[in-house]
């Protein structure tokens, strides 16, 4: 009868042991489930750091739009209406004799010019005309005046002057294709952002889903062990070692609970999520694996990133400015010449009839003296801030290739470390379930060997998860490192306009 009443109470308790643990499991239908793949498109939609990165994108497209628009023919109307001017002047009478006399002057101009910059030497073609008008105002008589200029060619062109249009050509684009790049590499950043929030909320999701299953199978421990030890069947010590699991398992719940309301704050935060649904995360079901080759991979990020680019930027730019030190301030000419057809008339209509011709040509020389060795230290600066850049730039790239290999190769490693820890989350599982069955039966009697069961049962359940949040992670830095799809074959590529419009 002992040994039917006793079977009776285990049974009991293992009924409600399994209750708790369903319940669990029971989704109401206002949950709201997310993929790993949902929560990354939503960040990089809508997240902070996903605006941020298309205002700074809008802000390089914008500021490159205005330097090609400064290569493009620039047409501007100048204006003076009016400029008046009144004042006492001498005046020479018909006798030889001066006298001063009260004049006012009035003057009107408008002039409209069109300009374009000529990139290659630096110089600037212009096509203008203009028209004056002065009003000549004297206490006992007035004149009036007209002045046109109805065409005018000309240009200017610096001789031996730096020329930053040049450079400006080559580094300008260069400039803004980074940005595009630096874009796309900021939406992988994006997603391994988004990805640490997602295994941060389904790990947090897990513990505490560990800590209330425990909480359940040591309250159920313990009532057990109560029985067994009213049956003089197990030493107090070990009643008061479960007892003391328990209590543990209860404070475990708590905080479970608290780091699980914080990294669902987090993640809601993170992906501007409003909704008050309850949030249910599902874990990857598949992990895409291949085979990279490290040289190809490298080839990549050297052809694709930014930082590849910003390579060969740094170098121009460290051209351009022993190029700025080497030509200014330094023997430099400017040429200027002009053609056009001009008039004067007192009358409008005759501003334009017969003009004459106007030619104007200028050589200006700039030449220098004593400088005290200005130039020359300039131009060493500059010389010796261009070994300093390729030094870098040199180690760099080999910092550079470095990271490239050692990404390639933990991702390489991933397929195994996960399955490794895939394997041992089964089988500290199934030891679990067995060393919990054989206590419940009564053919182990070691709460210890129980206890050790269920904490390595619990890590090997979290070490799986990390493993999972690892390969991830490190499939989305791969990307970010090489703008390349390594599983698709392809380039990362996006349209700038569509950026621009939205």
């Amino acid at each position: 009868m002992k040994i039917d009443l006793r079977e009776g109470i285990i049974l009991s308790l293992l009924l409600l042991l399994l209750i708790p643990a369903t319940a669990q499991n029971i989704q109401t239908e206002e949950d709201s489930y997310l993929t790993l793949s949902e929560s990354i498109k939503l960040a990089q939609e809508r997240s902070p750091d996903a605006l941020i990165n298309i205002h700074r994108f809008r802000s390089s497209y914008w500021s490159y739009r205005s330097f090609k628009a400064g290569y493009l023919p620039n047409v501007t109307l100048t204006a003076t209406l009016p400029n008046f001017a009144h004042s006492i002047d001498a005046v020479t009478q018909e006798d030889g004799s001066e006298s001063y006399r009260s004049r006012t002057l009035s003057r009107y101009s408008a002039d409209i010019a069109l300009t374009q910059r000529i990139g290659l030497t630096g110089g600037e073609v212009f096509l203008q005309s203009g028209l004056q008008r002065l009003d000549n105002f004297y206490t006992d008589t007035s004149t009036t005046q007209f002045l046109s200029t109805p065409v005018s060619i000309g240009f200017r062109q610096p001789v031996f002057g730096y020329n930053s249009y040049k450079w400006d050509k080559k580094i300008e684009p260069m400039v803004y294709e980074e940005a595009k790049r630096q874009y796309l590499e900021s939406r992988e950043q994006v997603a391994i952002t988004a990805t640490n929030h997602f295994f941060n909320l389904l790990m947090a999701q897990i513990e505490r889903s560990i800590a209330l299953k425990n909480q359940s199978n040591y309250d159920t421990l313990f009532n057990i062990a109560k029985g067994r030890y009213v049956l003089g069947k197990i030493a107090e010590n070990e009643l008061l070692q479960l007892e003391l699991n328990l209590l543990k398992a209860d404070a475990a719940v708590e905080n479970a609970d608290l780091n699980y309301q914080n990294m669902l704050f987090k993640f809601k935060s993170y992906l501007r999520i409003t909704s008050k649904q309850a949030l249910v995360l599902i874990p990857p079901a598949e992990t895409p694996h291949f085979n990279i080759d490290v040289n190809e991979a490298v080839n990549e990020a050297h052809t694709n990133t930014s930082s590849g680019l910003a390579f060969e930027r740094r170098m121009i730019e460290a051209e351009s400015q022993v190029s700025m030190a080497r030509l200014d301030g330094r023997f430099d000419a400017e040429i200027f010449a002009s053609y056009g057809l001009t008039q004067t008339a007192d009358k409008l209509p005759d501003v334009y009839k017969n003009p004459l011709d106007e030619e104007r040509v200028s050589l200006g020389l700039t030449i220098p003296i004593l400088d005290w060795g200005q130039a020359r230290g300039r131009i060493r600066m500059a010389e010796s801030n261009y070994d300093l850049v390729q030094t870098s730039i040199e180690q760099e790239r080999i910092d550079f290739d470095q990271d490239i290999y050692l990404k390639v190769m933990q991702f390489g490693m991933q397929q195994n470390q996960l399955m490794i820890a895939a394997k041992s989350d089964t089988v500290a599982q199934k030891r679990f379930d067995v060393t919990q069955k054989r206590y419940m039966i009564g053919k182990v009697n070691d709460v210890l060997e129980l206890n050790n069961a269920q904490i390595d049962n619990d890590n090997a359940k979290v070490s799986y998860y990390n493993a999972l949040k690892n390969y991830w992670n490190n499939y989305f830095e791969l990307r970010k490192s090489t703008l390349f799809d390594f599983e698709k074959g392809e380039k990362i590529f996006i349209d700038p306009e569509e950026l621009i419009e939205k």
